[in-house]
């Protein structure tokens, strides 16, 4: 049986207990309203939990690392502009949910494609002239002195080289 409805189902059997005791508590015994809270906090937190409201609200709270440092500003902003392209477009998953396939409980990647374009971990580890497996120290100090070497506002910086060496180390830190 799945776990939601087995909540969703005791939920509804507290709420039956809720309202027995609030209905005898104004006809009978006020003593029964306050035996009723606690039985009408545990139906609510129990819908919580099986409506999938408390999971979606504990995805959101995550602390996420961001880089800090040069050139991470305009990262953060495209982070985000993906994250809402991916809850927008992206396919209904098993359940009806977009992404529903993607993530396991822990929120780790299971087999399913990437949905933000960039190039693979190989090109990523080429653009940033690295050997494949570098830790991720080798990969943040590559990338500084590649994005010195090609920043727009040096003289032999061009921009479309400083936007390949971003994508290359977002897909890496990813």
């Amino acid at each position: 049986m799945d776990r939601d409805l087995l909540i969703m189902g005791l939920a509804a059997v507290f709420a039956g207990i809720t309202v027995l005791l609030a209905v005898l508590g104004l006809s009978y015994q006020p003593f029964l309203l306050v035996l009723a809270l606690p039985f009408g906090a545990t139906t609510y937190f129990m819908w919580y939990q099986a409506s999938g409201r408390l999971t979606d609200q504990a995805r959101t709270r995550r602390v996420r690392r961001e880089p800090s440092g040069f050139g991470a500003g305009a990262r953060r902003e495209n982070v985000r502009q993906n994250r809402r392209r991916a809850r927008r477009g992206a396919g209904a998953g098993p359940g009806g949910r977009a992404g529903a396939g993607a993530r396991t409980n822990g929120g780790a990647r299971t087999g399913a494609p990437r949905t933000t374009p960039g190039p693979s971990r190989a090109e990523a580890y080429r653009a940033l002239d690295l050997e494949p497996g570098a830790s991720t120290a080798e990969v943040k100090r590559a990338y500084r002195s590649k994005v010195k070497e090609v920043h727009p506002d040096t003289e032999t910086g061009d921009e479309e080289s400083f936007k390949r060496v971003n994508r290359a180390y977002e897909s890496l830190n990813e």
